[in-house]
């Protein structure tokens, strides 16, 4: 009756990386979206396009990683993307193009380009792969192709059920 019990898993050394900790927090996230400067959600015209851009509320993007897009279906010129760029500079921390979900995968891809490998090596690492979010399958292939150089063994799933996915020899 005196038998400790003891959790293998817990000595075991093995680190687990929840690719959800790379997620950005949504409210430093912004879209700015073409469709409103539309002529009937079809048309960019330059002159009403030029004259609304200043009247715009730039503030609320400060300091945010925008991305911006048209939800519409028009063909939007070049330029176009040129001007919303050089309004947003100033007050936006990155800019891209894209959806939000793009922008937040661009984020996540990211923050797993900034591991120090280091802190990995010759490390059993797990990749957590139940979550409450989904998580690109792109995280996935970069948190591989960051660690499998230097880790011990590169698992996927929870601690206590993996899937060997690269075991140094």
């Amino acid at each position: 009756m005196d038998e400790m019990i003891v959790n293998k898993v817990a000595e075991s050394g093995i680190i687990t990386l929840n690719l959800e900790d790379f997620l950005p927090d949504p409210a430093q996230l912004a879209v700015f979206d073409l469709k409103p400067f539309l002529f009937r959600e079809m048309i960019l015209r330059e002159k009403d396009f030029r004259a609304a851009l200043p009247l715009h509320d730039w503030e609320q993007y400060q300091g945010k990683d925008v991305t911006i897009t048209c939800s519409a279906d028009a063909i939007i010129p070049q330029w176009a993307y040129m001007l919303i760029a050089t309004a947003l500079s100033p007050v936006a921390a990155s800019l891209s193009s894209g959806t939000i979900e793009q922008l937040t995968e661009n984020k996540i891809l990211e923050a797993i380009a900034a591991i120090d490998p280091a802190e990995y090596a010759d490390k059993r690492v797990v990749i957590k792969g139940c979550g409450d979010k989904i998580m690109p399958e792109a995280a996935f292939i970069a948190v591989t192709a960051r660690l499998r150089p230097v880790v011990k063994s590169l698992m996927y799933g929870e601690p206590c059920s993996t899937v060997p996915v690269y075991k140094k020899k």
